[in-house]
Order: structure tokens, then sequence, then C-alpha cells
């Protein structure tokens, strides 16, 4: 196997509508809602910064500016701030300007995951890179991407996070047909991918391994992409495009350390407020008597 590539860039789908989210998608992209104090596309951003990553590539649409203003630099503001003696707030606005470096490009139609990743080739480069959905949140120690990478580094291929998903709430997931890989390294945690099957019937999930919104993706998956027809939903899936290069090259998934929230949906965001409000220097001491006091 040939030594793998540093992975400096990392691609951000953020073109989708937010429906689930309506009415307070409307006027503002989903990627803005709140989690506790910073807006979700935040802890992505972060995330991939944590682990390494120099460039976010953000695929946008009309009416996500307010994504890419977020990450800009913001003098006028941060004078202000000064000016009325909020060192703190002031400092923090001018953090979240150098936090990286972020660009865009945009999908001018809805048309799948695979296609939004697509967009992104042009700024890329033959490169490998990484792909988050802002709307899997996910805690741990180690970020989840540094997690990947690590897998990535050892193996080459593409590298897919999962976890274990039971019941019924499988059928809203990409599954994943898995067997044992590697050497023990990551303690069993992980795999060959075998099969991929979008959103199946709980009887007929080939593993309870589903895919779960982060990647490392080698550059060969643009030119796959480009001749994956529609799949589910008329739409060009990246699961499709992996199943491809899974028979050209190996695609692992690796079963990430910490705790995952699906904020793209309203119970998710709950959840996840309510997460990382207990974990929050000066919140979670009121909001834990707070929720001690609710009669439930």
């Amino acid at each position: 196997m040939s030594p793998t590539r540093k992975v400096r860039k990392a691609v951000m789908p953020v073109a989708g509508l937010g429906t689930r989210f309506l009415p307070a998608s409307k006027a503002q992209p989903k990627e803005m809602l709140p989690l506790v104090d910073k807006p979700l596309i935040q802890y992505s951003v972060e995330e991939a910064v944590a682990s390494g990553i120099e460039d976010i590539i953000l695929v946008t649409s009309h009416g996500k500016e307010s994504i890419e203003e977020h990450f800009d630099a913001d003098r006028d503001l941060v004078l202000l701030l000064e000016s009325q003696g909020r060192k703190e707030e002031a400092e923090m606005v001018r953090r979240l300007g150098k936090l990286a470096n972020v660009i865009s490009v945009r999908q001018k139609a809805p048309l799948g995951l695979g296609h939004a990743v697509g967009c992104a080739r042009d700024l890329v480069g033959d490169e490998p890179f990484a792909v988050l959905l802002p709307d899997d949140v996910i805690d741990a120690p180690t970020p989840c991407t540094g997690q990947l990478l690590e897998a990535y580094a050892a193996y080459g291929g593409c590298i897919i996070a999962t976890k274990e998903v039971h019941g019924p709430a499988i059928e809203e997931k990409g599954v994943m047909a898995v067997e044992p890989a590697g050497n023990g390294k990551f303690g069993g945690r992980l795999f060959r991918v075998t099969d991929m099957v979008e959103k199946p019937k709980q009887a007929e999930a080939p593993s309870p391994y589903v895919v779960i919104g982060r990647y490392i993706l080698e550059p060969d998956i643009f030119d796959i992409i480009d001749v994956t027809p529609p799949g589910r939903g008329n739409e060009i899936q990246l699961t499709d495009a992996l199943l491809r290069f899974a028979r050209l090259r190996a695609v692992y998934a690796l079963a990430f350390e910490g705790e995952h929230f699906d904020a793209g949906t309203k119970l998710g965001l709950l959840r996840a407020s309510v997460h990382y409000a207990l974990k929050h220097p000066t919140l979670a001491p009121p909001f834990r008597d707070y929720l001690k006091s609710l009669k439930l």
C-alpha cells in the first residue's frame, strides 16, 4: 500500500433547505440554528480544525450567505465590543474570524449528497479530503474526524464513521454490510465494507452498523460520482458512489468513540442542546438545578 497523503481540506454540504425545522429555517439556514451558544455549523468546523484540517469548503445554495459571514472577520464588531469593555467577547469574535480558511461553492440544484460532494471537485483538487455533515454532532475526547484520519493513515482507502443502531430507527439510516478488518489497532472497531443499503426495512438491514456523516475520501471518488446514476429519491447518492469505489479499492467503516446526536431532527437537536448545556461552564449548574425541579 502506498503511503497516504495528508488530508488538508474538509467539505461540508450545507445546501439543503432544512424543511424539518420550518418555520425556524424559513429565513435562516438550518446550520445557523443555535446549539446552546454556537450555531450548529460551528461544531463541525471546530471538529475539523481540531483534527488538523486547514481549509473548509462549504457547498452552499441561495440564502446561505450568513454561514460564510459567521466565519468572516468582523473588525467593526470587535472594536465596538472593546469600546464597551467587553474584552472576552471581542476576543471570541476575533478568534472566530481566524478559526479556519473558509471558502464556498454553489450547488445549483438539490441533486443529492453525492452531487453536493462532487460540486467541490475543483476546490479539493487531486488530494484526499474529509466530508462532515453538520447535522451530525459528535462529542468525543478525540475528534471523530481525527479518529478517521488515524484509520486512513494506517489503511488508506475511504473511511466512513459508523455506530450501531438497533430497532426501527435503523430504517432512517444508510446501513452497511461489514466484515472485521485491521490487525487489532482499533480494538475491533474497524470493518471492511462489503455492501450498503439506504434506509432498509428493519428485518432487511445487513448489520446494525449505520453510516454517520463523517468520511475520509480519496479524490478518485469524484470520477465515480460523475458516472453514478440517480438512485433513491432520484438523487445522486454518495453511498452508491462508495459502493462503486469498493469494487476497486477498500472502503472501511470505523466505529468511532464518542457521543453522537442527529441534530438534523428537532428531537435530536433538543437532545444535543441538553447534552452541551450540561457541559457549559456557566450554564450547567443552574440548568441542572432547573432539570431537577421538573416534575416529569
